[in-house]
C-alpha cells in the first residue's frame, strides 16, 4: 500500500506532492538529500527539482546544493533546467552565492 500524497511537507511519513508517481516519504527524501553525494541522491535531486514548486525545493536543499549539482543534473532535470540555471546564475551576479 503506498503512502498518501501531501502538500503539507512536515508530515515526514507521506509522500510529497511532486512524487506522485513514486513511493518515497519526505522524511525518506530527506534523509537522502542530507547524505554524502551518490547517484541516488543525484536522482531524488533532480526530480525535486523537476516536479516541485520551486519554493517548496528549499525546505529540502541550500542554494548551494543546488549551484554544485545542477551541471550534472542537465539531462536529469529537463525543460526546467533553464530556470534553474537562471536563478542561480542571478544569485551569483548577486553575490548571493559564491561563484
Amino acid at each position: 500500500m503506498s503512502r498518501g500524497l501531501t502538500t503539507d511537507l512536515d508530515r515526514e511519513e507521506l509522500r510529497p506532492y511532486f512524487f506522485w508517481d513514486e513511493d518515497v516519504s519526505i522524511g525518506e527524501l530527506q534523509r537522502v538529500l542530507a547524505g554524502p553525494l551518490s547517484d541516488e541522491r543525484d536522482r531524488l535531486l533532480a526530480k525535486l527539482l523537476r516536479e516541485a514548486r520551486d519554493i517548496d525545493v528549499w525546505r529540502f536543499v541550500t542554494p548551494g546544493d543546488v549551484a554544485e549539482a545542477l551541471p550534472r543534473l542537465r539531462r536529469r532535470v529537463g525543460r526546467r533546467f533553464e530556470f534553474w540555471r537562471w536563478l542561480i546564475d542571478g544569485w551569483r551576479s548577486d553575490g548571493l552565492i559564491p561563484e
